[in-house]
């Protein structure tokens, strides 16, 4: 019993050996890959989200600013050891900002041209269709603009007492024939010149008795484009009944703006299509450049035949061509796709790509454009055949060297040294302080500033509304209320603050006035709202509490600020299109 005993034992303890040493096998590495998963997620967990606009935005996962609703980029940490005006982005970055690149080369120089135009009749195939004959028009046959006709069919029956009194006579010659010919002849020559023919002459002497309702019939076939009588009408003799237009050969006309004209030659070919025959492509070539330009369109135009025997084109048909025009003068260049540029004002950027031990890293280097060719530009300077620039997610590289303090295009120098930046912030905040000083006015002052203040944000919830005639009144009411408002209100500080801030809003007024559309009002509105500003701020007390709110974007990307009565975001500067960007910058409180 106790040998069986220690033999089971024996056996167990074999058994639990095994087990141990096949566990740590299979499983021994099931901590490590369980610390490398637990490691890999903290490193996805550590990636921060930011907005390349509100850089004060942080998140820990993709989604969009909730401030002006683009899109977040990841935040890249500063490497010390690169180039500070150079940045790098990791391929995980590269991939999430869809970024592509595109090898700088010389290439053949075209320019895509696209063209609005209309389908018109030929102008030398349009007709007027008289009447030879003098009377009253006794019927018509065509009836209506737009009716088809034929060359030598009937369009209308005239009454003419002079057209009898001439049968008659041709009567009464032929008797006489034979004895005075030349007289006979004379009679049939006299309706001749009133364009009769040899066939109408000899049905008149057939009938032996004079037609009353004479026919008159189509010089040429076409369409009725014009009725100009009606019936019952009376006529002079070569006075006009139609116009009758031939479409078997049209025009199309193209409009051609001032930047294109050199471009455009005349033999050049294009190819075309009607808005209202889906599918259908037209090849024509150009015959003919206007020498003129309209000076009201700023347009020249450029005609194209087309031939319409099938009859698909009609006249007013609205048309869109393209063609890939060359520039005689200009044979090859470094050409640079539109998408690469980045505008800054009057300078204009690219990314270029650069490899090193870290990966791929990207500068910002600015470039002279030359033509513009549609989707891309000619290059004069500022790259070399073979470079390698980015050509898409260039907003996202230009982000992420802003988020590091590096060279970009809102920020075109390179970042100064913190401590530099942080006299330079003080000194800018001791200024703006000083400059914030109050100034005390009395009732009357504050009243007409009131008023003053009342059309400004009238004016403003225009713009955030997009309504460009709601704007034009608001503009006129602000206008009145600042020149009524009487420069013996304001005394000492006061009126010399006055007379610098109305004069600013007044010309900006002017300005917003005279624009013709939105963007070019919003523009202008930046100088109104500067001064609005100031006015809120030095003049109190005010009789609610008003927000300074500030736009980033606005003013060419240099930022813009405006007044508003409520904390809640609403851009006057962009409108819809980015309705609530921007953030409250200084609290004026009651």
């Amino acid at each position: 019993m106790k040998t069986f005993n220690k033999s089971k034992l024996l056996y167990v303890g074999f058994a639990l050996i095994f087990g141990i040493i096949l566990g740590g096998l299979f499983f021994g590495d099931s901590d490590d890959d369980s610390k490398r998963h637990h490691h890999s997620e903290n490193e996805e967990q550590t990636t921060e989200w930011t907005c390349s606009m509100h850089p004060q935005i942080r998140k820990n996962e993709p989604g969009d600013c909730p401030i002006c609703g683009m899109d977040l980029i990841p935040l890249q940490e500063s490497n010390t050891d690169l180039d500070p005006e150079t940045i790098h982005m990791s391929p995980r970055a590269l991939e999430l900002a869809q970024v592509q690149t595109q090898k700088i080369t010389r290439s053949k120089v075209y320019k895509e041209i696209r063209l609005n135009g209309k389908v018109q009749a030929d102008e030398r195939r349009i007709y007027t269709q008289a009447s030879h004959i003098p009377g009253r028009i006794e019927r018509l046959v065509l009836n209506f603009e737009g009716e088809a006709v034929q060359k030598g069919q009937v369009i209308a029956y005239i009454y003419s007492p002079e057209l009898i009194k001439a049968q008659k006579e041709l009567f009464e010659a032929r008797k006489l024939a034979k004895t005075q010919p030349e007289l006979f002849k004379a009679a049939q020559a006299k309706l001749s010149n009133w364009k009769l023919n040899a066939a109408q002459i000899q049905k008149i002497l057939n009938a032996d008795q004079p037609i009353e309702e004479f026919p008159v019939l189509a010089n040429v076939s076409g369409y009725v484009d014009t009725k100009l009588v009606q019936l019952g009408d009376y006529i002079q003799k070569g006075q006009s009944l139609y116009r009758i237009a031939d479409l078997s050969q049209l025009w199309l006309l193209w409009d051609v703006y001032e930047t294109d004209l050199a471009w455009l030659n005349q033999g050049d070919s294009l190819q075309y299509e009607i808005a209202s025959l889906a599918g259908r492509k037209f090849k024509a070539s150009i015959s003919y450049i206007d020498p003129v330009i309209d000076p009201k369109t700023r347009v020249a135009q450029a005609r194209v035949e087309q031939s319409n025997t099938e009859g698909l084109l009609k006249p007013e048909m609205f048309a869109t061509a393209w063609l890939k025009a060359r520039d005689p003068q200009l044979d090859s260049a470094l050409v640079l796709p539109k998408t690469a540029v980045m505008w800054t004002g009057e300078r204009s950027v690219v990314y270029v790509m650069y490899k090193s031990d870290n990966g791929l890293d990207f500068k910002m280097r600015e470039v002279l454009l030359g033509p513009d060719l549609g989707s891309s530009y000619v290059l004069k300077s500022g790259l070399e055949p073979g470079e390698v620039i980015a050509v898409n997610g260039t907003f996202s590289i230009d982000a992420a060297a802003q988020l590091a303090g590096k060279a970009s295009m809102m920020n075109p120098a390179a970042a100064e040294d913190h401590q530099g930046h942080n006299h330079a912030g003080m000194e800018m905040a001791e200024k703006a302080s000083n400059s914030q000083e109050k100034i005390q006015v009395d009732k009357s002052s504050n009243q007409a500033i009131q008023g003053l203040m009342e059309g400004y944000f009238k004016l403003k919830d225009a713009l955030v509304a997009d309504d460009f005639n709601a704007a034009e009144k608001s503009i006129e009411t602000l206008s009145k209320r600042l020149r009524a408002t009487k420069m013996s209100y304001f005394k000492g500080d006061a009126h010399q603050l006055w007379m610098q801030e109305s004069a600013a809003m007044n010309k900006g007024l002017q300005s917003m006035a005279n624009s013709q559309d939105l963007d070019e009002m919003r523009e202008h509105f930046i100088r109104v709202s500067e001064a609005a500003v100031q006015l809120a701020t030095r003049f109190p007390p005010l009789q609610s509490s008003w927000y300074i709110q500030h736009c980033p974007m606005a003013n060419s990307n240099k930022g813009a600020d405006w007044l508003s009565k409520s904390e809640e975001i609403r851009n006057p500067y962009f409108g819809s299109a980015m309705l609530t960007c921007g953030e409250i910058s200084q609290s004026l409180k009651l």
